[in-house]
């Protein structure tokens, strides 16, 4: 596997005309070797590939990554430093990941390999991890029905006084008892009134009557994320909150019937954000409608009304429009799938038609 990718990568070093690549983005580093250290980097050039670390990971690389020479670090001397030291006179450029390299250590890798061009290289390593081979597919599946029995299981939690970060807490616990690595991001759980904040992270809340109680998570298998949302209702729900629950279902399922490869981001998008507007909501929907997801919670490609990627088949994305009004609450409902060539594969399996909690 790694050395396929090594393949791509060197394919793709060809095309953009480099001669190497400075790799420091921990979740790069583990596509392309199968290092989880996330400490130094990884060198790649037509010829050579190594991970340069310190003495607390290199014998852990050595068995990670047996495609790769292991160079372990010295006191007092930097992972750019060795690089240099070691390939500067093999090439004529080198690229890095300008979008994730801090400033100093920009300025260390041009003193380094003074002589040598430094060319940008954002999100090259990423634009190979856009469509998933079919065992990553395996591993967010995995994910994936961790994050489900998740959903089921907390339902018997939410009551009256039980607070965000109780569910939160309950939630996070659940998942790593039930096999996962541990949550794919902070576990947001919104209720009432905060329900209205789509990125709300859990607070000392007590839950209430009449709450809409909004909660987005997901589990960690083996690196591969898996993201989901629930909105559910304790006790009656009012004919408001129906009528937008309902909205929002109904924008989910048009987008879900839509896409497929084919399509750019946006069209699927506007397939949702349409269902919403004519209903009256369109101003009170301002995320795109989803994401893709995979090593990292938030990959490309995106739907959002910017979104002009071209979706293909083995791409996971998210589908989770939303309705949020201030001062008084919110749905999103949010399923993972997978791009197929007439469709999709949806790996999330929670129920989502309305469920009220008495």
């Amino acid at each position: 596997m790694y050395t396929k990718r090594l393949d791509v990568l060197r394919n793709k070093l060809t095309e953009k005309k480099l001669d190497c690549i400075l790799i420091n983005k921990p979740e790069n580093q583990f596509y392309v070797s199968g290092f989880t250290g996330g400490e130094g980097v990884v060198f790649v050039t037509n010829r050579d590939a190594a991970i340069i670390t310190d003495s607390r990971y290199t014998e852990q690389a050595k068995n990670e990554a047996p495609n790769f020479e292991i160079i372990e670090l010295k006191t007092g001397v930097s992972p750019i430093e060795v690089c240099a030291n070691n390939f500067k006179s093999k090439i004529e450029n080198v690229g890095f990941e300008s979008h994730y390299l801090t400033y100093n250590q920009f300025e260390e890798l041009k003193k380094h390999f003074e002589g040598v061009e430094i060319k940008p290289a954002a999100n090259l390593v990423e634009e190979l991890r856009i469509v998933k081979e079919p065992h990553e597919i395996d591993l967010i599946k995995k994910a994936q029905e961790i994050t489900d029995k998740t959903f089921t299981h907390i339902l018997e939690y939410i009551k009256p006084g039980v607070t965000e970060r109780d569910l939160a807490c309950e939630m996070e616990y659940f998942m790593k008892k039930n096999g996962a690595d541990g949550s794919a991001f902070d576990t947001i759980v919104a209720s009432g009134s905060r329900s209205s904040l789509p990125h709300g992270r859990a607070s000392e809340r007590n839950l209430q009557p009449g709450d809409f109680i909004t909660m987005d998570f997901g589990a960690r298998y083996s690196w591969y994320c898996s993201d989901m949302t629930r909105t559910v209702f304790l006790g009656r729900p009012d004919d408001t909150q129906v009528k937008i629950y309902n909205i929002v279902l109904e924008a989910q399922q048009r987008a879900l019937e839509y896409i497929k490869s084919g399509l750019l981001g946006k069209d699927v998008d506007r397939v949702a954000r349409e269902t919403i507007d004519k209903n009256g909501y369109g101003n009170n929907f301002g995320h795109g409608l989803g994401h893709g997801v995979g090593i990292e919670i938030h990959e490309s490609p995106r739907l959002s009304p910017k979104g002009d990627m071209e979706l293909l088949p083995g791409m996971v994305v998210t589908v989770e429009p939303g309705i949020y009004i201030e001062n008084y609450g919110g749905v999103r409902i949010e399923d993972l799938v997978v791009v197929t060539r007439n469709g999709c594969d949806n790996l999330t399996k929670s129920d989502k038609h309305l469920i009220i909690i008495n």
